[in-house]
């Protein structure tokens, strides 16, 4: 049975989860392969899950604060790594001992540098392949020449991995993957639109619901034959404002979501998405083949996705609602001609395999390179004294707790 360790995030957001799912959508292909995912924010205990849970409220209502984080990520990314190595040491060897892993994957920034150091301190000799879940604004914490691979969604990412000094046989352009369901919503027939019929709209921004999401419907519902549906997402102070403000005014024009599991759905059945520039949110809608609207991105990560769409002509960006009207207008001209056109670069670029792409490749590793073999531990005496001493710190608690 080869054991695949998958470092991700619950709560950070919806993408590294999100990637974690596309990927272990194919890792059933293969035999004999058991994968773990473990939330790498939960190696700290308590107080790493409530770090992690604080990212919806803050990216909501203190953009400021995760500009400074996103700052320091970028000028002192060993202040971050030398502090996450220290707070998720005794868990992580507490998981080797239980997973005893023949390779892990990190789809989070967090938890690439800080695993590396532990696994070289006790000379744990297990290949490490790091995911990338941005497309452009690259933290060094996701670059550690140290790692067997990194595996890049865009080449953008990839020449900014070379600048931090990784390797380039060890960067891999696969491309970014995505969920099934929303590749296999994909209709080609029947989805150019021309304007005999209402704009079926679609605002969203991410998981954590943020963004002037009123004021986009407003002006799309008062200037425009469209219907609008809003997805709120965990934001439900946000649902419960939209709900009284819209349908009461609009009727059943609008539709208001929290939390769906059907995005997919929704998608298929949108003509255009208003959304901020979240990578895994852009990319599902390209999957789809939803021509985005992008109308705003969190400081640091995703400042470079709006011009990233643009690039490729997979959407256009709105850098203020007062734009709009303006641009849906263009959008809308020449019986839609510019908005069909970004459909039909979503349909060149979209790639449905990406997911299984990046699986056979991890699982290719072991029969062209052999690297993928259990060595863990190396050095016997030492682990044992570490596993000691684990042992004793939680034994030591134990009473505590009586």
């Amino acid at each position: 049975m080869k054991k695949i360790l998958i470092i991700s995030s619950e709560h950070t957001g919806h993408g590294h989860k999100s990637i974690t799912e596309a990927l272990n959508e194919y890792f059933p292909n293969y035999p004999d392969v058991s994968v773990h995912v473990i939330d790498g924010f939960s190696l700290a205990g308590n107080f790493g899950l409530r770090v992690g849970k604080l990212y919806g409220s803050v990216t909501r209502n203190a953009k400021d604060v995760w500009k400074m984080f996103w700052e320091i990520s970028i000028k002192n990314p060993k202040l971050i790594n030398d502090f996450v190595e220290l707070v998720i040491k005794e868990n992580l060897l507490n998981v080797m001992e239980e997973v005893k892993p023949d390779i892990i994957i990190s789809v989070h920034p967090n938890y690439i540098t800080p695993v590396i150091n532990i696994l070289e301190e006790y000379n744990i000799k297990i290949p490490f392949i790091t995911i990338i879940a941005d497309l452009v604004s690259i933290s060094p914490l996701w670059a550690d020449p140290r790692s067997d691979y990194t595996i890049c969604p865009t080449v953008e990412s990839k020449e900014k991995c070379l600048e931090f000094g990784v390797p380039e046989p060890k960067l891999k352009v696969i491309g970014f993957p995505v969920r099934s369901r929303f590749n296999n919503s994909f209709k080609d027939e029947g989805r150019e639109y021309k304007a005999d019929r209402p704009l079926n709209c679609l605002i969203m921004s991410g998981g954590e619901g943020v963004g002037n999401m009123s004021t986009i419907a407003k002006i799309l519902l008062n200037n425009f034959d469209a219907r609008v549906k809003i997805i709120a997402g965990r934001n439900n102070a946000l649902r419960k404002r939209l709900e009284r403000t819209l349908v009461e005014k609009y009727g059943d024009k609008v539709e208001v979501y929290g939390f769906v599991t059907n995005l997919q759905d929704l998608m298929a059945s949108s003509d255009i998405a208003f959304t901020r520039g979240s990578p895994n949110v852009a990319m599902e809608a390209i999957a789809c083949a939803v021509p985005l609207v992008i109308t705003g991105a969190l400081p640091g990560q995703e400042e470079g996705n709006p011009g990233y769409i643009e690039k490729y002509n997979l959407g256009v960006s709105c850098e203020s609602t007062r734009q709009l009207k303006r641009i849906v207008n263009e959008l809308l001209e020449d019986n839609a001609k510019m908005l069909n056109s970004i459909r039909q670069s979503q349909i060149k670029f979209r790639n449905p395999d990406v997911a299984k792409n990046i699986v056979d490749f991890i699982m290719s590793i072991e029969s062209k390179n052999n690297i993928i073999s259990l060595r863990f531990p190396s050095k016997p005496e030492k682990v044992k004294k570490v596993k000691e001493v684990i042992r004793a710190r939680r034994d030591a608690r134990k009473e505590q707790q009586k």
